[in-house]
């Protein structure tokens, strides 16, 4: 059983928008904290945008600030990451991450904390 299943990618055209969730499945994402990331072929990972579930603070990369929103429904056990004035540069595989630690500083520092849980990834295509 994925313990994070991604959902909501796909092709769009510049301009366009797209609601990514993130779903947690035998236990709740009330309890963690979640950070946003993508990887774009031949690309290191980037983290996109995280949210700390202790204290509701949030983080965005500067490519992501004003474009995208982090939001969660704890009672779905999902957050979601919405998408909007997507560029192809946007294009990538979209993860999302749970831990119960403090997260913000993943958005910078993408490969600085241990995930408890990772989900598997959706793809983000904006092409036209």
């Amino acid at each position: 059983q994925v313990p994070l299943v991604e959902s909501g990618g796909g092709l769009v055209q510049p301009g366009g928008s797209l609601r990514l969730s993130c779903t947690a499945s035998g236990f709740s994402l009330a309890y963690y904290s979640i950070g946003w990331f993508r990887q774009a072929p031949g690309k290191e990972r980037e983290g996109v945008s995280c949210n700390n579930y202790k204290d509701g603070r949030t983080s965005y990369a500067d490519s992501a600030k004003g474009r995208f929103t982090i939001s969660r429904d704890d009672a779905k056990s999902t957050v979601y990451l919405q998408m909007n004035s997507l560029t192809p540069e946007d294009t990538a595989v979209y993860y999302c991450a749970a831990d119960t630690g403090d997260v913000l500083y993943s958005v910078r520092y993408p490969y600085a904390r241990e995930y408890d849980y990772w989900g598997q990834g959706t793809q983000v295509t904006v092409s036209s």
